[in-house]
């Protein structure tokens, strides 16, 4: 069975439930109501016992530009939203509720998920990603989180070091790379690589294979397995670095790329304008 459900399609054959990011007009950048509609899915495939594996995808060329910053930045959420993040403490209770804790619940889904990466995966596009157990990339996906470059700390949960270590994550960020499907399977941030064409089909194949184990069994040896994470420091990692991420959000440095946001029209111009030393003055400062 199918059903279009606006921005999040929810679509269930046999024991795999398909959840899909529908915005494809901007990337898939995530909105509120895409967060909305990304948290209402996985509540029905968690309460259909029928489903035993989800597999999370994105509609059209990309699989997600990450945060929608042009409805965050011109203020098209939810008037609710809106008014809390006017305040240091209201935008991290924002973030925390919506980013944070919705991706964390993605993470700790008891049942096995599935990522399937085509297009750009960038910054949180990156980070819901990496909620999945398992990532399967289409051979032209290509995996960024450019947000160092945006003067911020990163997206909400640093995930890079705990998917591909240390110093490549160091690396990764510092220099706000993008790397192609083949490179992220060389540094196991990615399970597999399959063509394009096949994308659909071959995270259909494993998710089925998944299926066959037994539920309680499934749910069990996850747990268990995202407890090594756990003990090995993932959790406190994790909030620790919201912490910063937040403290570095209210610097004058980031506050500054905002405003030139509003004014430039996009990132890419932001990123164009800081690089030729000409970023537009701001009250909030100069940002360099």
């Amino acid at each position: 069975m199918g059903t279009d459900e606006q921005v999040v399609r929810y679509d269930v054959d046999g024991p795999v439930a398909t959840i899909t990011l529908n915005r494809p007009e901007v990337a898939n950048a995530q909105n509120s109501a895409l967060i909305d509609g990304l948290d209402a899915a996985f509540d029905r495939a968690d309460g259909d016992d029928d489903v035993r594996v989800v597999v999370l995808g994105g509609a059209g060329k990309h699989f997600s530009a990450g945060h929608d910053l042009k409805a965050l930045v011109g203020a098209e959420e939810p008037d609710q939203w809106v008014a809390m993040r006017e305040t240091p403490e209201g935008k991290f209770r924002h973030e925390q509720l919506m980013y944070v804790e919705r991706c964390r619940k993605i993470h700790d889904f008891r049942k096995p998920t599935i990522a399937a990466v085509q297009g750009k995966c960038v910054a949180a596009g990156l980070m819901l990603a990496c909620m999945c157990d398992i990532i399967v990339a289409a051979d032209d996906a290509t995996f960024s989180n450019p947000v160092l470059r945006m003067t911020g700390a990163g997206v909400e949960l640093l995930v890079e070091p705990w998917e591909m270590g240390i110093r490549q994550a160091k690396e990764f960020l510092l220099a706000a790379e993008e790397i192609d499907a083949a490179e992220a399977f060389r540094l196991g941030l990615v399970n597999r690589v399959v063509p394009r064409r096949e994308l659909a089909e071959r995270a259909g194949e494993l998710a089925r294979r998944i299926a066959l184990v037994p539920p309680i069994t499934a749910e069990v040896v996850k747990a268990s397995i995202n407890y090594v994470a756990e003990v090995q420091g993932q959790g406190a990692s994790w909030k620790y670095h919201f912490m910063a991420h937040h403290w570095v959000h209210n610097t004058a440095t980031a506050l500054s790329a905002l405003e030139e946001r509003k004014q430039l029209g996009s990132m890419r111009e932001v990123f164009a304008a800081r690089d030729r030393g000409d970023a537009p003055p701001t009250s909030a400062g100069s940002g360099n």
